[in-house]
């Protein structure tokens, strides 16, 4: 199986839904959103627990994003253990996402594939953030 092109996913799609965010500034799901924001990539937090997130309106659920941000969204980087990703994976294909986005330390191949199949180009165990300072500093 051939491996999405980072580069150009990175390049190409600049909305970015960020599944399990902390709003706590030292949590790498804060940290990660920040960077990504001040290389110019629009982020909508996902965390039922909270209203707003780094300035955003935070929302429960990938499905239950208002329609017009929910067309928008592109990449979904997920911050949640490998057991719940199954469910945000379903989520993503729902809304039509175009990029499944697992963090570091974060691997579901089941989930994995039932994207893939859906026609998502998916990443497993790879920082979002490291990824675009690699490829682009």
């Amino acid at each position: 199986m051939e491996s999405p092109d980072i580069r150009s996913i990175l390049e190409q799609n600049r909305t970015i839904a960020v599944v399990g965010i902390s709003p706590k500034p030292e949590r790498a799901s804060n940290a990660v959103s920040r960077h990504m924001m001040a290389e110019g990539y629009t982020i909508v937090p996902i965390n039922p627990g909270h209203k707003e997130i780094l300035g955003n309106p935070c929302y429960p659920a990938l499905t239950l994003l208002p329609d017009e941000v929910k067309s928008s969204i592109e990449i979904v980087n997920i911050f949640r253990k490998p057991a719940d990703v199954g469910p945000v994976v379903n989520e993503a294909i729902a809304i039509g996402a175009k990029v499944i986005w697992m963090q570091l330390g974060i691997t579901n191949e089941t989930a994995a594939e039932k994207a893939r199949k859906a026609g998502i180009s998916v990443i497993q165990n790879r920082c979002i953030s490291v990824e675009h300072q690699r490829l682009f500093y």
